[in-house]
């Protein structure tokens, strides 16, 4: 999973993770992204209906997201979710389950450590809290913590190159499916990421939705002092690629916002909402 920016005011705390990354580095990125995170987390704005793309990203806007358009239902399926929990922090009020993916066995486990309690495991409670304050009520963190443990049902692996990304597993098909910024560091090139938006979009029942939140004009992207190769992608092929998947844009926005060359090479973010046809 490729994770970037999600916050308004640019902090790296979706965190970079790659298909490949190793798990002692993960977690000092992690521990530093996340205390990026907190030190501008009060930059952020609640702006429904008139995000920035950074805050589509982020969890609380997430459930913003959801609610304004409606957006709910029993399962939620994330495609590339490393081994990061915020994302559901909110989309648990709108899921009654959640099923997490990732490709690699170490994001998988780094997930598992925290839905376990282990000792060790990465401690999310700041961004908890913080979720809970902008939603009103920072001392119920705990209890947003086991929601969130409750709803996560599943933690499978997925492969986005084969036509059932979830094989040998067969999943009834999902309320909505949630990428971000995982198909351009999964796909080498653009016949393959047309293949991986339909084979997620496989996952999505008719009249479900599928979300996307992707980096455009990416070459390579950074996991520290190491270099990842990106899929060039401009907004009209992410257009095309989920419509001939089958699916109708309800909702789309693009914006101008590039990362420091340290991080990647990107000159935008493109995230949009799509509805699976009948």
């Amino acid at each position: 999973m490729l994770i970037a920016a999600t916050t308004t005011c640019g902090s790296e705390f979706h965190v970079f993770i790659t298909l490949w990354v190793k798990k002692d580095f993960l977690l000092s990125a992690l521990t530093r992204l996340l205390s990026n995170f907190i030190a501008c987390s009060l930059n952020w704005r609640w702006r429904l209906k008139g995000e920035t793309l950074l805050d589509l990203a982020s969890g609380p806007t997430i459930h913003q997201f959801l609610s304004a358009y409606g957006l709910k239902g029993d399962t939620l399926i994330d495609i590339g979710s490393g081994p990061t929990i915020y994302q559901y922090l909110s989309a648990c009020k709108s899921f009654r389950e959640i099923i997490a993916t990732d490709y690699t066995e170490q994001n998988r486990e780094e997930m598992q450590r925290w839905l376990r309690k282990e000792p060790g495991a990465f401690d999310w409670s700041p961004v908890v809290k913080y979720t809970c304050e902008l939603e009103g009520d920072r001392e119920r963190w705990l209890k947003k913590e086991e929601k969130v443990r409750r709803a996560i049902k599943q933690v499978l692996k997925c492969d986005v190159t084969q036509a059932n990304p979830l094989a040998p597993l067969a999943v009834p098909p999902a309320d909505c499916v949630l990428s971000v910024l995982c198909l351009e560091a999964a796909c080498k090139d653009l016949p393959t990421y047309s293949s991986a938006v339909k084979n997620i979009g496989s996952l999505v029942k008719p009249g479900g939705h599928l979300i996307l939140v992707t980096c455009l004009g990416a070459s390579f992207y950074m996991a520290g002092k190491n270099r990842f190769f990106a899929i060039y992608l401009e907004q009209k092929t992410v257009e095309d690629a989920v419509k001939g998947a089958g699916f109708d844009i309800v909702w789309a926005k693009s914006e101008q916002m590039a990362y420091s060359l340290d991080v990647c090479d990107n000159r935008g973010m493109y995230a949009l909402v799509a509805q699976k046809q009948q």
